[in-house]
């Protein structure tokens, strides 16, 4: 296996929080409002890009729990919502309004898949111990 880098954890954020934002967003631009302004005729261009973002899902949060287990990824997300929540605290972000929040929630989930995608390769750099799929087979 190849030591984790910078970059990779990067290209795994990036994929991550395209895969996000893709499939919703605020801005009205995603997946979600596609297929809500098109439920009535619907097309296989939205069914194609649905089951594309379904894939993406999967092989994302299959690989984040894998890495992090039920435990580690709950924990993660309870990590990352109390940053929400100190944000809140501290008066940077305001609950009035769902776009903040809604943005900055979507961020933090693209965080918690590049991180779980990525754990494998960060604890086998920390700690030397290896997952069973790390193991090469010679």
């Amino acid at each position: 296996m190849k030591p984790i880098t910078a970059a990779g954890v990067g290209l795994r954020f990036i994929f991550a929080l395209l895969l996000v934002l893709a499939t919703y967003n605020p801005s009205g631009y995603s997946y979600y409002h596609w297929l809500y302004a098109n439920w009535s005729a619907l097309t296989p261009y939205i069914a194609l890009a649905g089951l594309i973002l379904l894939i993406g899902w999967v092989i994302y949060l299959r690989a984040t729990l894998r890495s992090l287990g039920f435990i580690g990824l709950v924990l993660a997300g309870a990590f990352l919502a109390c940053l929400v929540w100190l944000l809140v605290y501290w008066g940077w972000v305001k609950l009035d309004k769902a776009g903040p929040i809604t943005w900055i929630s979507e961020v933090l989930v693209a965080v918690l898949l590049a991180v779980g995608m990525s754990w494998s390769h960060i604890r086998r750099a920390m700690s030397g111990q290896v997952d069973m799929d790390d193991v090469d087979e010679n």
